[in-house]
């Protein structure tokens, strides 16, 4: 883990986006209002630019990274603020024509830092006509990312990698004492699961985690809200509602090393036979 003694301020944007630049235009006025209220990193959900899903309709407003005018406003948005922001994600078109659900790290002066291609694919059926295949639009990543700034180590995570517990254990021994998990959870499966799941990312890590998401219809599909920050003990520090909002939260990096000393999970893997 980096060494961070300074506490810090973070901020969790929840926005709604459509098939318009409505989605955009509401996380520039949300980042203003965090900047206001001293967030140092200011963190958007997943495909805070547009989202729009009615039945095989899907979209995501895809560009190339160089040329996506949500990827330009943000990068002009940090510079103006002085602040370092996290795009949750964007829809990223590549050179092959295939396409990345892409996290993004912007520091206070608009240079792009880090980015993570989401890993695993929202690919489910859930009853109710509800059924998503995020694997026939985008192209998986293939590596986990960490981040450093000068508040923290960030793990870099988008959305459905919050069900897959082992890419959090990496991301905290690879030095992560932060980590995002940027979405647009469902409300079917946010009501079920997307507060303890949350909960024992940062019990298991013993990380913070910051986790901005979606609210309300996107065409037919309806996001959760709820957005969280978790402390390393497992406790809720900050959350929203089911509507448009700004969180914030102190974080404390001595608070990761402390949980990790009390218990030093991190330190007790062993191997095993299935």
């Amino acid at each position: 883990m980096t060494s961070h003694a300074t506490a810090f301020t973070i901020a969790c944007l929840q926005n709604r986006a459509d098939n318009t630049d409505r989605g955009l235009d509401e996380c520039v006025d949300l980042a203003r209002a965090a900047r206001e209220q001293g967030a140092d990193l200011i963190c958007t959900p997943e495909f805070c630019h547009r989202l729009y899903i009615d039945g095989d309709v899907f979209e995501t407003g895809a560009a190339a990274q160089g040329e996506h005018a949500a990827i330009g406003r943000f990068r002009s948005l940090a510079a103006e603020l002085g602040a370092w922001i996290l795009v949750g994600s964007v829809a990223v078109r590549e050179a092959d024509g295939s396409r990345r659900n892409r996290s993004l790290l912007i520091d206070d002066e608009g240079a792009i830092v880090a980015r993570y291609d989401k890993i695993h694919m929202f690919d489910v059926t859930l009853g109710n006509g509800e059924t998503y295949r995020e694997s026939a639009r985008f192209t998986p990543g293939e590596y986990a990312v960490t981040a450093d700034t000068p508040f923290a180590r960030l793990g870099l995570s988008v959305c459905y990698d919050l069900r897959f517990a082992a890419l959090y254990r990496a991301l905290a021994k690879a030095g992560a004492d932060v980590l995002t998990v940027p979405a647009a959870f469902t409300h079917t499966t946010g009501k079920a699961h997307w507060h303890v799941l949350l909960r024992a990312r940062a019990i298991e890590t013993g990380c913070y985690v910051v986790a901005p998401c979606q609210y309300g219809l996107h065409g037919k599909a309806r996001t959760y809200g709820h957005s969280l920050v978790v402390d390393p003990w497992g406790e809720i520090i900050a959350e929203a509602g089911e509507d448009a909002a700004v969180i914030t939260a102190t974080i404390e990096p001595a608070r990761v090393a402390d949980a990790r000393r009390r218990i030093p999970a991190l330190d007790h893997d062993r191997t095993f036979e299935p």
